[in-house]
């Protein structure tokens, strides 16, 4: 019997989805999980910050603008801070780049963008860049 290539027996790359928007949600981790990659969701940036305090990503994919008293540049801020090993694999999305907030903080941490509304390929391209292939 011929032994199983370790890449083979490796679990896909686990990607943590912050996205309050329920269809933007389930669009991504379609395209994503049909490309191999394990999506765990979730749905507001406090939620978001707590699965990245207490458990292990491949990558993060943010978006910017969110409801509630933390949005995805407080995300970005507390990987800097709590999870430095994180800073070169998170991707930011908004719809919003003319916010002059967003703006800043694209310019001051230097993450992949994707700027909404974004084709499926371009989202691929970018997370398989950024995170590897699964």
């Amino acid at each position: 019997m011929k032994p199983i290539p370790a890449k083979a027996m490796q679990e896909p790359t686990r990607i943590l989805l912050i996205e309050d928007e329920p269809s933007v949600t389930a669009f991504l981790c379609a395209a994503l999980e049909r490309s191999g990659y394990r999506v765990e969701p979730a749905h507001s940036g406090a939620e978001g910050i707590e699965r990245l305090a207490s458990g292990n990503f491949g990558g993060v994919i943010s978006d910017i603008r969110m409801p509630g008293n933390v949005n995805g540049a407080d995300v970005q801020s507390w990987i800097q801070r709590h999870r430095p090993d994180m800073c070169k694999r998170l991707i930011l999305i908004s719809g919003d780049t003319a916010n002059l907030e967003t703006q800043e903080l694209l310019a001051r941490c230097g993450a992949p963008f994707i700027e909404k509304p974004f084709r499926v390929q371009h989202l691929l391209s970018i997370v398989e860049k950024t995170f590897g292939k699964p």
